[in-house]
């Protein structure tokens, strides 16, 4: 069994990490984890009229972002990494910095000093240079800074299936195979 870290936190795009649990119920092995901020929950409240328990049922197990001595925030708990999605700046900035001084941001410390994968689905536009800093930072760190960009390529019809698309293309980053488009290159 894989065990996949989700961070949710303030940023919009809140859809992208409800999909994304509701797409991995439907893998057979993988178990998830959630960590959702409060900011994280009122834009989940804003912009899918969702509540925290909606959302939280959605995952095989929850933690709570205040609880720093959850199995999350030690190295010694084996996942396949963790998804920030939406990321904030904020969460962004403190990773960037170390500043682990919640359970997000404390998990994101662990899975890049054990060198396992990091996604922040970071959401803002457009970036300033703190922005642009924080995510260099990063990504010399290890982490792979992944903005929900939608493809047109496959023609999708609905925001569902950008949507899906962007949620299957990041969960391929840790080997999780869900249906979706695949580019097939241009055709003659």
């Amino acid at each position: 069994m894989r065990r996949l870290v989700i961070g949710i936190t303030g940023a919009t795009g809140s859809l992208y990490a409800v999909r994304m649990l509701q797409t991995l119920r439907e893998v057979d092995d993988v178990q998830t984890h959630l960590v959702v901020s409060a900011s994280g929950v009122l834009n989940i409240q804003h912009e899918l009229d969702m509540s925290r328990q909606q959302v939280h049922a959605l995952a095989d197990h929850v933690h709570g972002v205040r609880d720093v001595g959850a199995t999350l925030a030690s190295g010694a708990f084996e996942t396949a990494g963790m998804v920030i999605v939406p990321c904030s700046m904020r969460t962004l900035a403190a990773v960037a910095h170390g500043l682990s001084d919640n359970l997000i941001t404390r998990a994101a410390d662990v899975t890049l000093k054990e060198r396992r994968r990091l996604v922040m689905m970071v959401r803002e536009t457009p970036f300033n240079l703190a922005h642009l800093r924080n995510m260099t930072a990063v990504t010399e760190m290890g982490g792979i800074v992944f903005p929900p960009l939608p493809a047109f390529y496959h023609r999708p019809s609905s925001i569902e299936e950008m949507v899906d698309h962007t949620v299957a293309r990041v969960l391929e980053l840790f080997d999780i195979r869900v249906p979706g488009p695949r580019w097939e290159g241009t055709r003659s």
